[in-house]
């Protein structure tokens, strides 16, 4: 089934890997592009940008590149309008930046809480602000946002600014969704579980491994039911599904990549 994505355009925040490896917003980029899309590409570390773009390159894939910080309003439309310049239109918008910070309401600083806040949600609402009128406009276009199960259990792990965020991105997600149904816009949510991505390594291997981040990937692996974590290409080929037209009566729907593990959290 290749080509599920065939000419269309797409967007993705946090297409750069934070570490070694595949993370989620490398593998979709990389993905997407395989499936036939322009893939506009944009993270805040140029290094782990430019790979990206020239893994999509090497596969001789279509894309462009540029550095932002999409929780900087100035930043968000300066890429919107350089993908649309470069591109024409924009049918796919892929919000998967986000970060972790460790601390329950006491522990938190004020400015820790504000940082995530800003790079989960108002990195999600500014996004939307300036692609939404030009999907309004083309009459399509298809968001999938990145929230995860904690923003709807609780994972064994303080991190209160991380589930707040990532709870309040269903919300976003639904309301925009149902307010944008009419004009031919879907709006979903891929809510994964214990994955094993870069980017747990450095905000996690403490509160899981005392440091030693094997011991890290072992407690967490234990944890699933499958035995093991899930990796950067399950979220993307969720993500490409809800991106794609195979999913063109999904709206306001949250798709949990988990590898069971919700079913047995209270």
């Amino acid at each position: 089934m290749a080509g599920r994505l065939q000419d269309k355009v797409a967007i993705v925040t946090g297409a750069g890997s934070s570490g070694p490896g595949w993370g989620n917003g490398k593998a979709t980029a990389v993905l997407f592009a395989r499936e036939g899309a322009k893939v506009f590409c944009t993270d805040v570390d140029t290094d782990a940008l430019a790979e990206t773009l020239n893994l999509i390159l090497g596969d001789g894939g279509e894309a462009a590149a540029q550095v932002a910080d999409v929780s900087l309003a100035d930043h968000v439309a300066a890429m919107v309008q350089s993908c649309l310049e470069r591109f024409g239109r924009i049918d796919i918008l892929h919000n998967n930046v986000g970060i972790v910070e460790l601390g329950g309401p006491v522990e938190a600083s004020e400015a820790a809480w504000d940082r995530v806040v800003d790079v989960n949600l108002k990195s999600m609402f500014l996004t939307c602000k300036h692609v939404l009128p030009r999907m309004a406009a083309q009459g399509s276009g298809a968001i999938v946002n990145i929230s995860s199960i904690a923003g709807i259990r609780w994972t064994g792990v303080p991190y209160v600014s991380y589930s707040a965020t990532k709870a309040a991105v269903l919300g976003f997600t639904r309301s925009v969704a149902l307010e944008y149904a009419q004009r031919g816009i879907r709006a979903n949510t891929i809510l994964p579980g214990l994955m094993n991505t870069p980017m747990i390594v450095e905000p996690l291997k403490d509160a899981y491994g005392q440091g030693d981040v094997q011991k890290m990937v072992e407690v967490r692996d234990a944890q699933c039911p499958m035995g093991h974590m899930g990796d950067a290409w399950d979220v993307a080929y969720a993500a490409l599904f809800l991106a794609s037209d195979e999913a063109k009566y999904i709206t306001g729907a949250e798709l949990v990549v988990d590898g069971g593990i919700t079913a047995k959290m209270a």
